[in-house]
């Protein structure tokens, strides 16, 4: 059965587990080409909009560069338990250029820094006016793995 991306998206917006991981402290990490073409992997800091996983990152990063020539990607949100929680995704990234310091950004890196840390790590982003470009994450394929009901394995 061909899953739909309102599928995608209803998983994404209302699976328990999927929740959980969207909700910890934890980056996903993301696959991507190389200008090179050679496979990437990072770690970004990023929200869910309830349609597409966002990020930022200053216009000129090789990532960004790298996405702009080839825009498929994966990425991956796990957890640190045992049994892992697993989010995999693979999708078309979407690059909206002269965005300033999009909140998303701000929103995004809040999960990561933690709320003791936040405040001043906001004030000096904030002091340093950055232009950043903004990237969306469309999800065209999606696996969650529990070890409950859902097992890594061909989908």
């Amino acid at each position: 059965m061909r899953v739909t991306d309102d599928q995608i998206v209803e998983t994404m917006n209302t699976d328990p587990y999927v929740q959980q991981l969207l909700r910890a402290p934890i980056p996903a990490r993301l696959a991507y080409i190389g200008l090179d073409g050679n496979p990437r992997v990072v770690p970004v800091s990023y929200l869910w909009d309830g349609a597409a996983f966002v990020f930022a990152s200053p216009p000129d990063w090789y990532k960004v560069r790298a996405l702009a020539a080839n825009p498929n990607v994966a990425l991956t949100v796990d957890s640190n338990d045992f049994p892992p929680l697993i989010l995999s995704a693979r999708g078309v990234a979407h690059i909206e250029y002269d965005q300033g310091l999009p909140e998303a950004y701000v929103e995004a890196s809040r999960r990561i820094v933690g709320e003791e840390k936040f405040p001043a790590w906001e004030r000096e982003v904030r002091a340093e006016n950055r232009n950043m470009a903004l990237i969306r994450i469309t999800p065209t394929w999606l696996k969650v793995v529990d070890f409950e009901t859902r097992y890594p394995g061909p989908s």
